[in-house]
């Protein structure tokens, strides 16, 4: 059966579709030692390599749950200190579904599942990513209020988010995209500072009771619930007093 390529490499745990693009774009994917294109089709007898390095097939996905400690980096580079991997001491090929900032903790998903990967980070497939933040000072309704209609960042607005009050300082904050240090700059941009950040649920995951640092494999149940689509609708604000 024929693949596109950045599917091939996705469904393979090298990366996932879009990191496969880039690779592909900057020539550092061959195709039986010839370069490739970006919307290539593989062949099944075909040969692929990404940095002269041949990608191996994949015969099974392994997904961990890990609750990340503030401090540690969301990178699959095992040269960078204090890399996500090293809290697992796996030797296969992982990388993280989304990120979590150094001063963010919580909920993340290490795979070799790129398909995975692109259902959970993409806005198209509306996942929520649920964070419990805590804040430098009290927040007014107002400012709650504007979170939940959506900031302006990098010159787009925000989809609308989910906003809790759990007391003058705290909330949890919902979202279904992932934008760079999102949540911080959106409560910066109300005037608030964010002193603690949580993430507690990527769309049916929960974290749950396991300790920060710590990491348990996923059921086939948990992954084939990740691996459902969550229907678009809009957020609500549904503040609690």
């Amino acid at each position: 059966m024929n693949t596109r390529l950045n599917k091939y490499l996705s469904i393979n745990g090298f990366c996932s579709r879009r990191q496969a693009d880039e690779l592909i774009a900057a020539g550092r994917v061959k195709i039986n030692g010839q370069l490739a294109k970006v919307g290539q089709v593989v062949e099944p007898n075909d040969r692929v390599t990404v940095d002269n390095k041949a990608v191996q097939q994949s015969v099974g996905h392994t997904y961990l749950m890990v609750n990340k400690p503030i401090g540690v980096i969301c990178t699959s580079d095992r040269r960078a200190k204090d890399n996500v991997l090293d809290l697992v001491g796996s030797n296969q090929r992982l990388f993280p579904v989304g990120r979590l900032d150094v001063e963010s903790s919580g909920l993340l998903i290490l795979t070799d599942d790129g398909e995975l990967t692109n259902r959970l980070t993409h806005p198209r497939y509306g996942h929520e990513k649920e964070y419990l933040v805590r804040l430098a000072e009290d927040i007014s309704d107002a400012d709650l209020a504007v979170l939940a209609t959506g900031i302006e960042l990098d010159g787009t607005k925000t989809q609308p988010a989910d906003i809790r009050r759990i007391d003058t300082n705290r909330l949890t904050i919902t979202i279904r995209e992932g934008r760079n240090r999102q949540i911080r700059r959106m409560c910066e941009a109300v005037g608030h500072r964010v002193i603690g950040l949580r993430r507690v649920r990527i769309h049916t995951l929960m974290l749950g009771q396991l300790p920060p640092g710590a990491w348990r494999e996923l059921t086939k149940q948990e992954v084939a619930q990740l691996k459902t689509d969550s229907r678009p609708k809009p957020l609500t604000d549904r503040r609690r007093r």
